[in-house]
């Protein structure tokens, strides 16, 4: 039988792991991750993004979201399965980069592929990635689009 907790504690690390993403705070998105995580992105511009350690993939995440890039990744619709100290979990992805600096403005869908570890530190991600439902890309011109205060991290 599985206890809610094990489900609520696999949903905050994942919530935890886009805030702290979006966010750019790259010791707490650390810490959502195993260090042996496998993470796989897909790939862009002919590269392929795939590691298979923690501190390979928090660079990659730093050097492509550094603060001028924004962006809001959401998950809804969790089908999160426990079995023992392992768990999976597959999520709807709704995201939005924005690099006001290029003009330039992503949204996209995807579904996230995630398997989970209980550790001594409780939940955390052992794998990840997606599979692109659609992307578009955009030009901000015309959509009258201006920062506010507080909207540039960093």
């Amino acid at each position: 039988m599985v206890a809610m907790s094990d489900l609520e504690d696999i949903k905050q690390v994942k919530y935890r792991y886009l805030r702290a993403l979006d966010t750019k705070k790259w010791g707490e998105f650390a810490a959502t991750l195993t260090e042996d995580i496998v993470g796989d992105y897909g790939s862009s511009l002919g590269e392929k993004h795939h590691f298979t350690d923690r501190d390979s993939l928090v660079e990659f995440m730093r050097n492509a979201l550094p603060a001028n890039v924004i962006s809001e990744h959401r998950v809804t619709h969790p089908e999160i399965t426990v079995d023992g100290d392992e768990a999976t979990g597959t999520w709807y992805l709704q995201d939005r980069v924005i690099v006001a600096d290029f003009d330039f403005m992503l949204v996209g869908a995807a579904f996230y592929q995630d398997r989970y570890r209980r550790t001594p530190d409780g939940w955390k991600i052992s794998a990840t990635g997606y599979d692109r439902t659609y992307e578009a890309t955009m030009s901000l011109k015309g959509l009258d689009f201006k920062l506010t205060p507080g909207a540039a991290l960093g």
